[in-house]
């Protein structure tokens, strides 16, 4: 099974971007819309958020504008139960905070995004800005690729902290999470890989393998690959089909010491909003690793949450352990359930 550092001062602790979300309400196209919906947004935030939601003790590396906006996102955070305290604030005239504005669509409309981020203040967080105690308090290290391609002065700090992370004795966690927006395939190819050694818990799509990381064979093949060349100990792959925007099927694979580990896939999951759905399946998986050490448990909870989580509006998912619990449950049943928890 998997070491997990012992008693540190929390089990997850990830680094990365936290953004202003502008969702138009009410399947409104943007160019329609006359106002929008405000909340927080962020890869590495989502799952430290969806972790400690469930119960598991978090905290966010981040830099936030000094002024109401910041605030807002502060706020967002501590809502979250993530400790805001190695969040750095950002008093230069330069500052600024990422937005990315959300649509929603509905068959035959796809739902877009739009980014707003080049320069934000958290592409400028420098180690230097970093507490030097901070990378023995963590069980776990999590980070996405996506704070490797907003900037370069970012990824340099990004791929410092994972080393002093790794070296501290903490497991890594990487979410290949490519965006074509960001950065070129054969760019990104290059620093994925330059980061995959440090790796222990990998998280990629099957898309994302064959064609940024131009892997080749079966899923089982390629999965088991990543451990065989980069030492990762665990491997895992979602599998979401879209039937429309408004109906997915989603499963995962494992891949741990050998075996492969999956279960049925939630089938016709009525989609509210699917931002940060793959961040609750990286949430759960991380919280069942830490609370159980089992990956059988780590992977239902793990589809559990992100299914869950296309069901509620934001990026941040907002369920608990017990009503997890209670989809687990649901899913596995095959008599006749309720319609209503009551």
């Amino acid at each position: 099974m998997l070491t997990l550092k012992q008693n540190t001062e929390f089990d997850i602790i990830g680094l990365g971007e936290v953004m202003l979300r502008l969702s138009a309400p009410d399947k409104e196209k943007i160019s329609q819309s006359e106002t929008f919906e405000k909340g927080a947004a962020g890869t590495e935030l989502n799952v430290a958020s969806g972790a400690a939601m469930l119960g598991a003790r978090s905290a966010i590396i981040t830099k936030l504008p000094e002024n109401k906006m910041g605030h807002f996102i502060r706020n967002k955070i501590r809502y979250g139960d993530v400790s805001d305290d190695y969040i750095v604030y950002d008093n230069s005239p330069e500052k600024r905070l990422g937005i990315y504005y959300y649509e929603s669509g509905a068959y035959p409309r796809k739902s877009a995004v739009i980014y707003d981020r080049a320069l934000s203040s958290a592409t400028a967080l420098t180690l230097g800005e970093i507490p030097e105690d901070i990378y023995g308090k963590a069980k776990i290290f999590h980070i996405s690729s996506i704070s490797l391609a907003i900037g370069k002065s970012l990824r340099a700090t990004a791929i410092e902290v994972i080393k002093r992370f790794k070296a501290a004795g903490a497991l890594i966690s990487f979410d290949v999470n490519y965006r074509a927006a960001l950065w070129s395939e054969e760019e990104a190819k290059e620093v994925v890989e330059s980061v995959f050694p440090y790796v222990d818990l990998l998280f990629v799509s099957e898309e994302t393998s064959r064609r940024m990381l131009q892997r080749t064979g079966t899923l089982e093949e390629i999965m088991r690959g990543y451990a065989d060349t980069y030492g990762c100990k665990l491997v895992a792959t979602t599998r979401r089909e879209v039937v429309s925007p408004m109906r997915h099927n989603f499963g995962s694979k494992i891949y741990f010491e050998g075996n492969f580990y999956e279960e049925p896939p939630y089938m016709g999951i009525e989609v509210i909003d699917r931002i940060g759905s793959g961040d609750a399946y990286i949430a759960g998986v991380l919280f069942g690793l830490v609370r159980y050490g089992d990956i059988t448990r780590a992977l239902e909870i793990g589809n559990a949450l992100s299914a869950v989580k296309n069901t509620i509006v934001g990026d941040l998912p907002a369920s608990s352990l017990t009503e997890v619990e209670g989809v687990i449950r649901s899913h596995k049943s095959t008599g006749k359930q309720e319609e209503m928890i009551r």
